[in-house]
């Protein structure tokens, strides 16, 4: 079935420009669509925020942030951001259509690629990142999702949602960002991420390539990072034997434990990676891998971007989320903090202490999904939350020592919407002391409907389908003789028509009774201006003046024609004539009457001809202005013929 069809913005333009054709891709914090900049008239794709997070400030600067950072690079690696805007409730980035396929599809569809195709993808993608790098950015997030191929063959680096500054990276017992597959041990111990954890990412990510498989894998995303800590990423060569050392040699400096022996940067990176393809034959280039390895699946958890939220001390347990997730659904892990290492050590990979010990422990019995605890520590239990609003909930957790998680949100007709309808753990239920807690609040009823806004004014429309559990959609106007102006004249769709809560609702507000522009052409500034005003326009002269036939002073242009339907409170703006261009009149006595008033009508003037009673030639006698005398371009120079 084609989902599409149940998107309430497909269809839709936004932002008055961008018309939207197909959703491609939902994520967990934003939907991309395809669609088409009517202004340009240019397909592009459309990053659009979620309703529901658009009023949350750091979701929103997220979003944004994403925007300039991509907007200051501008290489042709990265994924374009075209526009960043706002349209009532959705906060969008317009961005490059790239129309092809992701690396990941290209490993699931083909498995291991020969090493000249995986040296072909990971150089325009060290490219893009280096320029990132340079320009003091990390990405954050690298794995085959994020990598664009066209169709055209060009190779692209896409979300750049988790970018942060070089120089704002610390260390930090916050969360951690990322995918569990390419986070660098440096990520998972200190919570830190310069340049040198995308260049982790992207070996991992070349191993992946040359391979067909991840390096580290396990049943729950805490076996692998696990792996990540305390094994190296093995040589491709140990899975598709017969790969040039280089290649091996190429993937182990990229995933080295230590960051210090890590090449620097993407930069650096790229230098070595095309120093390993020179020194590759032709023959080592396009080695044909193994095609069993077409059959790898890449489809668990370790797969999405995740919240890691780093431990304090020993009491934090693991968890995992099993099942299948839409494209970049946010989930959770733990990973207990681990004790520091030791200065002296030749490597800075993470000492196997008390933590390798439990972990491994748990590993050989199979504990995976569950969760674990190191210590018994202190416990307390979540306050009563339901029927609280979100912001009331999120006091009382913070009262009780605990904080949110996160917010899911659900469909209910027993709750009002906004309010706690549901937590995890439950009310009353027992938790350990800086825990966290899942709300889950009510979206209100599954459908809702259209509230009347009729002859609202606009804000106040606004308002009452935003308290309806809708979103104020595009906004356009029209005349209206019974509607004042600046009120609602209608909506799309209509009031009372059942909709799905956050769906846009266009509105259509009043311009007023329309008034017809009276001609004011060749009236005094003064008068013109008495005029339209009384009309009920607004009214700005021009500072300059221009040639015309008007007398000098008066009104030889306005901006509407005579006629035009325009609003009340409309500006016009009229431009004052310096009078006509005055040029010499030629000599035409003694012509004939047709040869005088060609001569005369190429001059730029009218003629008249004036035949005295009974005169029966046709040579001119005289004319009304003299020879070489100056008259206005334009006006009439009267010619008479001989008389008897």
């Amino acid at each position: 079935m084609d989902t599409t069809l149940q998107d309430p913005l497909v269809g839709h333009v936004l932002d008055g420009r961008y018309r939207i054709d197909a959703r491609i891709a939902v994520g967990g914090m934003a939907t991309v669509y395809r669609a088409v900049d009517t202004r340009l008239d240019r397909v592009l794709a459309l990053k659009v925020m979620h309703p529901t997070l658009a009023a949350d400030a750091s979701f929103v600067d997220r979003f944004i942030r994403e925007a300039k950072s991509v907007a200051r690079l501008a290489h042709p690696n990265v994924v374009g951001v075209f526009d960043q805007g706002t349209d009532g409730a959705y906060v969008y980035l317009a961005m490059e259509y790239v129309a092809g396929c992701t690396l990941r599809d290209a490993l699931r569809e083909r498995g291991a690629l020969q090493p000249r195709a995986a040296l072909d993808i990971l150089e325009p993608v060290l490219a893009a990142l280096g320029a990132a790098h340079r320009a003091g950015f990390v990405h954050r997030d690298m794995k085959p999702e994020n990598v664009l191929i066209g169709d055209d063959g060009r190779v692209k680096v896409a979300d750049f949602g988790l970018v942060r500054a070089v120089g704002t990276v610390t260390s930090t017992t916050g969360s951690i960002l990322g995918t569990v597959s390419y986070l660098a041990p440096e990520q998972i111990e200190h919570g830190t991420a310069d340049t040198r954890a995308d260049v982790y990412a992207c070996g991992v990510v070349l191993y992946e390539m040359l391979t067909g498989a991840k390096p580290h894998t396990g049943g729950t995303p805490a076996q692998v990072l696990y792996q990540h800590l305390h094994e190296d990423v093995p040589a491709p060569s140990a899975a598709v034997p017969g790969l040039a050392a280089a290649l091996d040699e190429l993937v182990a400096g990229a995933t080295a434990r230590n960051p210090e022996i890590r090449p620097y940067d993407a930069v650096a990176l790229l230098a070595q990676a095309r120093e390993a393809r020179a020194a590759l034959s032709d023959e080592q280039l396009d080695a044909v891998p193994p095609q069993a390895r077409a059959q790898v699946t890449h489809n668990g958890a370790e797969d999405r971007t995740s919240v890691i939220p780093r431990a304090v001390g020993q009491g934090t347990g693991v968890g995992n989320s099993n099942g299948e997730e839409p494209l970049n659904r946010t989930s959770r892990l733990q990973m207990p903090a681990p004790q520091p290492s030791s200065p002296r050590r030749a490597l800075a990979a993470p000492r196997r202490g008390v933590l390798a010990a439990v972990v491994a422990v748990l590993l050989v019995l199979g504990v995976g999904a569950g969760v674990w605890y190191i210590n018994s520590g202190q416990f307390t239990r979540v306050p009563s939350l339901l029927g609280q609003t979100e912001k009331e909930a999120a006091k009382r957790l913070s009262a009780a020592g605990l904080d949110v998680k996160k917010v899911e949100r659900k469909y209910s007709a027993t709750y009002e919407r906004g309010t706690v309808m549901n937590s995890d753990p439950a009310s009353r239920a027992r938790i350990r002391d800086n825990g966290s807690v899942t709300l889950v609040v009510s979206r209100g009823p599954q459908t809702v409907k259209v509230p009347d806004v009729e002859r609202l004014p606009l804000a106040k429309a606004k308002s009452e389908i935003e308290e309806a559990g809708l979103a104020p959609g595009i906004v356009t106007r029209a005349f209206s003789d019974d509607v004042p102006q600046g009120s609602v004249v209608s909506t799309d769709p209509d009031a009372g028509t059942e909709r799905r809560p956050d769906s846009a609702i266009a509105i259509v507000v009043s311009k007023g009774s329309f008034v017809e522009v009276p001609d004011v052409t060749g009236e005094s500034a003064e008068d013109a201006t008495s005029e339209l005003e009384e009309a009920g326009f607004i009214v700005k002269v021009a500072p300059g003046r221009i040639t015309s036939q008007e007398e000098a002073g008066s009104v030889a242009r306005q901006s509407a024609a005579e006629g035009a339907r325009l609003a009340e409170g409309d500006t016009i703006t009229l431009t004052l004539s310096k009078g006509p261009r005055m040029i010499p009149v030629p000599d035409v006595v003694g012509d004939d009457v047709d040869d005088a008033k060609s001569t005369l009508e190429e001059a730029g003037f009218e003629v008249e001809v004036d035949r005295p009673f009974l005169s029966f030639s046709d040579k001119i006698a005289s004319q009304s202005v003299e020879e070489g005398d100056e008259a206005p371009e334009g006006s009439t120079i009267t010619i008479r013929t001989k008389g008897l």
